[in-house]
């Protein structure tokens, strides 16, 4: 079993002076620490009351902040949980993955899902389309990614979108391309283009672990139904862990292990209190080498 970190908050003792110092001592830190990926959210406002205690704390752009990351370490892979279909230009995301996992040294993943939070977008000036259209974007978004990774330029013509002439140069390092992850759990469409398109699914831990294995079930049916090997598909999980309140390396463990047997092989934590850094040198020492025992 794989462990991830996501990052979700940015609102640090010090302002905004100290964010980048701040960043910097979780992102070594975990590295150093046998953490094997480091991931950040899509959003320009904060989650009131899950990260935050007002949609107007601290929060950076994901791409920009990955970049960063990616200049901070050598092994980690790198990844937005998960990207906004509705918050760029197609062609321009691409660009920018691309980007991402050439100076990176080939560690991107391309995290991507139909978005979710209308009072973001709308507050931001940006278009929020009904449920199916975003889902036909994500769509369009995921056989633009497939068709550029495939050739050195190509023209694409989507349902909502269209590049006529969007060239692939440089091409990432990552072979055959940096790994898809489609996150959400919708069993009819999100699942579906999980496994017709992706390499990876992300499943959140606050639905319960019911939902979570009927999340995991809908995906085998999907797989069967359009002839992938489900085996083939990371299961990757996301949850909140905060050892200096209610959880104890024994609830994690525990959980660790309820995943594994459920068939996730990456488990990604965020932490309320990670800018103490403790909690990652705890995982070090104790949670990371026993999930590598799964």
């Amino acid at each position: 079993m794989h462990i991830g970190l996501q990052i979700p908050s940015f609102k640090t003792s010090g302002g905004a002076a100290n964010i980048r110092p701040a960043l910097k001592d979780v992102v070594t830190t975990a590295e150093a620490g046998g953490f094997y990926s480091l991931w950040v959210m899509d959003h320009y406002y904060q989650i009131k009351g899950l990260f935050g205690e007002a949609y107007t704390d601290p929060m950076l752009e994901a791409y920009t902040t990955l970049g960063y990351f990616a200049g901070l370490t050598e092994k980690a892979l790198l990844g937005v949980l998960v990207t906004g279909v509705i918050y760029r230009n197609p062609a321009v995301l691409m660009k920018m993955v691309n980007t991402l996992d050439v100076l990176s040294g080939g560690r991107a993943y391309f995290g991507i899902g139909a978005a979710w939070y209308e009072d973001e977008a709308k507050g931001n000036g940006i278009p929020y389309p009904s449920t199916s259209e975003r889902f036909e974007q994500l769509e369009d978004q995921l056989k633009l990614a497939h068709a550029l990774w495939n050739s050195d330029e190509t023209a694409f013509a989507g349902k909502h979108f269209s590049a006529p002439a969007i060239t692939n140069n440089p091409r990432p390092i990552s072979s055959p391309h940096p790994r898809i992850m489609v996150g959400g759990t919708g069993p009819n469409k999100t699942l579906r283009m999980v496994a017709q398109y992706a390499d990876a699914c992300n499943i959140g831990d606050w639905i319960g672990t019911e939902k979570m294995q009927k999340a995991i079930d809908d995906l085998k049916r999907q797989c069967e139904a359009v002839g992938r090997d489900y085996a083939t598909v990371e299961k990757t999980s996301l949850c909140t862990v905060n050892l200096s309140a209610q959880d104890t390396v024994k609830s994690v463990t525990s959980r660790i292990k309820e995943l594994s047997a459920m068939g996730f092989t990456h488990a990604i934590f965020n932490m309320p209190d990670v800018y103490s850094i403790t909690p990652l040198k705890t995982f070090a020492k104790e949670i990371i080498p026993f999930a590598a025992g799964l």
